[in-house]
């Protein structure tokens, strides 16, 4: 019994990237596109094409315990386009039935230790749910593919950094077996999932090791179905974060002011500097003589009384002497 895996996203969200880790000999690539890789590299056992009966012939024939499908909804919308001025419906139930039957012969065809990953797209059903993306409605409404694989990632990009989102989030088809991965996201690379998948259901080994787990288990008080969640993050505090990366002009003013110019304290004489010289500047003249200063900068047409104040803090006169 062969594993299919559903890997969904959208295009430039990194399910072909995923692939990176892999070494050349490692895996088995059906390139249903015959695109290049995102990355520096080939796999030495790739069928470029999108037959399906080529697709499972190279399956069939291959050693390989890891295989990946790329871009699997593409067998479906080339087979649907090729056939686009046939008219009537038959044509969409033979896509589905295609398609159907390939991960029905996986599951029922393969060994139990070959993983198939399909890498799809995606797209939003009528009731706003993220979904595989299909042709027609009979895959999704007579059958709901993913309801045939147990596991369903999807693909997410988050400040630069490509993620593999591992449960649902109420709004997608996305699910994983409890307990399989710790954290509501994982890094984008396939290669540590094929590894996980592999370890978790002991793959190649023996059965009974898990079972005495599950049992074990169960007799402890039962399997907890509590899951990983997202972290929560309201809309005010995205914004926030949001606003706090951004370098909005009066910041960066502030950035080249505080460059520049010293500090009020660098700039004021202490108590101390100021005794040694014989002189003793009062914080209240200081800042009335910093206001004056500011003044003539920024508004060089002041009134009579400013203009007066800022020149008897020039000759030295005390509040008391001041004539106004």
């Amino acid at each position: 019994m062969g594993i299919p895996v559903f890997i969904l996203g959208q295009s430039g969200t990194g399910k072909s990237t995923s692939l990176r880790n892999f070494k050349s000999n490692e895996i088995a690539l059906i390139n249903v596109m015959s695109k290049p890789l995102p990355f520096k590299g080939a796999f030495t056992e790739t069928y470029n094409g999108d037959d399906y009966a080529e697709i499972a012939k190279s399956i069939n024939k291959s050693k390989k315990k890891t295989i990946v499908i790329d871009d699997a909804q593409y067998l479906m919308a080339n087979e649907f386009m090729r056939r686009a001025l046939e008219k009537g419906y038959d044509k969409f139930t033979e896509i589905a039935n295609n398609f159907w039957t390939l991960i029905n012969g996986i599951t029922n065809g393969l060994d139990n230790d070959v993983i198939v990953y399909f890498l799809m797209h995606t797209d939003t059903s009528d009731d706003g749910c993220e979904k595989a993306k299909t042709i027609g409605k009979m895959l999704d409404e007579k059958i709901c593919i993913e309801g045939m694989v147990s596991i369903v990632l999807k693909t997410a990009v988050k400040d630069g950094v490509y993620k593999f989102v591992t449960q649902n989030n109420g709004r997608d088809t996305v699910k994983s077996p409890l307990g399989m991965f710790t954290t509501f996201e994982i890094d984008n690379d396939l290669k540590i999932v094929d590894q996980t998948i592999r370890e978790y259901w002991n793959l190649g080994g023996d059965a009974s090791e898990i079972m005495e787990q599950h049992d074990a288990e169960v007799d402890a008080g039962g399997v907890s179905t509590e899951a990983p969640k997202a972290e929560k993050t309201s809309r005010r505090s995205r914004r926030a974060a949001e606003l706090e990366q951004e370098e909005t002009p009066k910041r960066r003013e502030r950035k080249k002011r505080d460059t520049e110019q010293p500090s009020e304290a660098a700039e004021a004489p202490t108590a101390a500097s100021n005794d040694d010289a014989g002189e003793t500047i009062k914080p209240r003249e200081r800042r009335r003589r910093n206001a004056a200063e500011s003044a003539s900068e920024e508004n060089p047409r002041r009134n009579r009384r400013s203009r007066r104040a800022a020149e008897l803090e020039q000759e030295d006169i005390t509040d008391d002497e001041v004539p106004f």
